[in-house]
């Protein structure tokens, strides 16, 4: 399993106190996707830009997927832009994915991720291998998770505004984003900025993620004010 795959599935079975919103783990997803392919030696980064390399297949059609998106003339693409891009509708490529491979159930109970189609992973020995590699506080499992809230604090957690998700993957189009990602280099704290256990490399996309989901979640509150100044229009206060 990938670290995606074991991501999408630990989300997916958070307890119904920490539902992930679809835009977070689409971010997330495609970091991990990022970091699965440095450990693959399918890319490599030059400062915060990513570098196609050639090599084998992954053996995963998602990652696979990945791979064949990837910018391959210079300049080279940012690891923020990355995310962004890639990240666009990639939670729910998981979730038809796993949902085909029978790793899901069509389970309808409340407090899952998603509010349509909240399906729960199915008892399997992918299943628990997710569960045992967070539970073990794997470096980037376990940072990817605390980003997400589904463990410790973190942008993505229960107190997101629902409505204001992107059901999309991110919400940077529409929010006028500019699409700098963490183009700055910037070395964040916390879940994905510094993280212990590993490689320079990991930790820039890492922070990276950290910086998108906390993109996402400006844009989701400029949204909330915006909102919140039209009905009082339309209310007369």
């Amino acid at each position: 399993m990938t670290t995606a795959r074991d991501l999408m599935i630990i989300a997916m079975d958070a307890a119904p106190g920490r539902p992930v919103e679809q835009g977070d783990l689409s971010l997330a997803l495609a970091g991990a996707e990022a970091i699965d392919l440095l450990a693959a030696e399918a890319l490599a980064l030059d400062g915060d830009r990513i570098v196609p390399r050639p090599g084998p297949a992954t053996g995963d059609p998602l990652l696979d997927r990945a791979v064949s998106s990837l910018v391959r003339e210079t300049p080279y693409e940012l690891v923020g832009d990355w995310l962004w891009r890639r990240g666009r509708g990639l939670s729910a490529a998981y979730l038809a994915e796993l949902e085909a491979e029978g790793l899901f159930g069509r389970q309808r109970r409340r407090g899952l991720s998603f509010r349509a189609g909240r399906d729960a992973p199915a008892d399997s020995p992918v299943r628990r291998a997710a569960a045992e590699r967070l539970a073990s506080d794997e470096p980037v499992l376990a940072a990817l998770a605390s980003a997400l809230g589904i463990r410790g604090d973190g942008p993505g957690g229960a107190d997101e505004q629902d409505e204001h998700d992107d059901q999309d993957g991110t919400g940077r189009e529409a929010a006028g984003e500019g699409g700098n990602g963490n183009g700055n280099g910037e070395v964040l704290d916390g879940p994905g900025g510094d993280s212990p256990g590993v490689s320079d490399d990991v930790d820039t996309v890492l922070a990276a993620v950290l910086d998108a989901l906390t993109q996402l979640e400006a844009i989701r509150q400029r949204r909330a004010v915006e909102q919140a100044a039209f009905d009082n229009i339309w209310r007369g206060d």
